[in-house]
């Protein structure tokens, strides 16, 4: 069985199908307990019914550029693995690393899918899934405490506060995105510009909303970002003539 036989088996559909129902449904039993419980407090249903529109509004929005992600991540992985990825638990950046390392140690690389097999993809599963549950398993004995010592911090000196932050959210691009700046073969010179071009297309709509006091169109950023990138990987491919 090959890979691509494996990633669309009707076995990893149905499997796919009970997960994201089980999490569903988990959704539906908590919105009840939820409203009912603030009908109980004395909220009104008018109000809990702005509270709902206003959060399906601000969850659309984010959503597009997950459904995008989704459509770049089918082609590598068949439909229902990243249906199942990106609907719990998972993001792009994460699972194309993980794709990319698993297969890698099968002695193949992304360009090469069709010759791997049915357990390359097995390791694929593997690698994505035990790559992150880590974070989930200590989530809930840690995350407190990291809240709460980022939030002392911040209440004594400020500057350390935003030093903490920035320090975070640099050290996350160093250990994605520095890969990319390793790899100077026709593939990672794609890489290399796409990466480029969506910054560049972040950088210009954010100053374009800023300036231009349009601020709904940060919400849209990210997925336009995605969509630019997507469709400048395509003209960099067919200037450096890589297949």
């Amino acid at each position: 069985m090959s890979f691509y036989d494996a990633a669309n088996h009707w076995l990893i559909y149905a499997m796919v199908s009970v997960g994201i129902l089980f999490v569903a449904g988990l959704s539906v039993v908590s919105m009840r307990k939820s409203w009912k419980r603030a009908i109980a407090k004395g909220y009104s249903r008018d109000k809990l019914m702005t509270v709902v529109k206003a959060s399906i509004s601000a969850s659309i929005i984010p959503s597009i550029a997950i459904v995008i992600g989704y459509f770049s991540l089918a082609t590598i992985l068949g439909v229902p693995w990243p249906w199942w990825r990106l609907s719990v638990v998972g993001s792009v950046t994460y699972e194309l690393m993980a794709v990319d390392s698993a297969i890698k140690a099968s002695g193949l690389d992304m360009t090469r899918l069709s010759e791997a097999t049915a357990q390359d993809f097995v390791l694929v599963m593997y690698v994505m899934s035990i790559g992150i549950i880590g974070g989930l398993f200590f989530s809930p004995f840690i995350s407190k405490r990291i809240q709460t010592g980022a939030m002392n911090i911040k209440s004594g000196d400020k500057r350390w506060g935003a030093l903490g932050s920035s320090l975070f959210i640099l050290v996350i691009l160093m250990v994605f995105d520095v890969p990319f700046f390793l790899n100077f073969t026709p593939t990672g010179l794609v890489r290399i510009m796409t990466f480029g071009t969506s910054i560049l297309t972040t950088v210009i709509l954010d100053t374009i909303a800023v300036k231009g006091k349009i601020l709904w169109l940060r919400s849209f950023i990210l997925a336009l970002s995605l969509l630019l990138g997507m469709a400048s990987a395509i003209l960099w491919s067919a200037l450096l003539h890589i297949q």
